[in-house]
């Protein structure tokens, strides 16, 4: 007797103004891999939603263990900032290398430590739990693939799929892709530069096509 996969809403935890943090969950019981997908970390970059939306919408392999969350970053979206509610940049938020400088408000302010918002720590616990075979960050506006550390062969993978180039971008403090493929090596975490605007239909459909494509 056959069954119907059907997918469940996780509560991942709260904005710094309350906001719910949800994740669209695809369990498989006997994952041969696991994938994260993050839509928005910058407010103002929120074209890789009408990724994961699609992503939450489909049921990937009975193989693939699959966490689309739309948005890490609600206050920012609501705000159309970079930052979160407190000022801060959550990219910059996670403990691997993080470091202080600046002040709340500034473009790339860090927090007065790692893993002060409560954002962060979201999806901080979130991979920690997981352990996510890939993990993957969209942001805006370079229109390209980074090289972020993790293994080279799926981000280049990832970037023919998808038509875009493969680059190594300055590694920053406190990045979420670092942290990740430091500390949960050797699963491999990067972050797609989306183009300036909305994602076109056929084209948030081909970077959906190109996660489950990956693995």
């Amino acid at each position: 007797m056959s069954t119907t996969r059907v997918a469940s809403v996780v509560l991942l935890g709260s904005s710094a103004r309350g906001r719910r943090i949800t994740a669209v969950h695809w369990a498989a019981p006997a994952p041969r891999v696991r994938i994260v997908v993050f839509g928005c970390i910058h407010g103002d970059e929120p074209a890789g939603i009408a990724i994961t939306q699609i992503l939450a919408a489909r049921a990937p392999p009975s193989d693939v263990d699959l966490w689309a969350v739309d948005d890490i970053n609600p206050d920012g979206l609501a705000a159309n900032t970079r930052l979160n509610a407190n000022g801060v940049d959550l990219n910059r938020n996670f403990p691997y290398a993080w470091r202080f400088y600046g002040r709340p408000g500034d473009s790339e302010y860090p927090g007065r430590a790692a893993l002060s918002e409560p954002e962060t720590r979201a999806a901080h616990d979130l991979l920690e739990l997981v352990h996510p075979t890939v993990t993957i960050w969209y942001h805006q506006h370079q229109d390209l693939v980074d090289e972020s550390g993790g293994d080279v062969a799926v981000e280049s993978r990832y970037a023919t799929l998808v038509g875009l180039p493969l680059r190594r971008l300055t590694r920053y403090p406190g990045s979420a892709a670092s942290w990740q493929n430091v500390t949960l090596a050797p699963t491999t975490a990067f972050v797609v530069e989306l183009p300036a605007g909305s994602l076109s239909p056929r084209d948030a459909t081909r970077h959906a096509d190109a996660v489950l494509e990956l693995v």
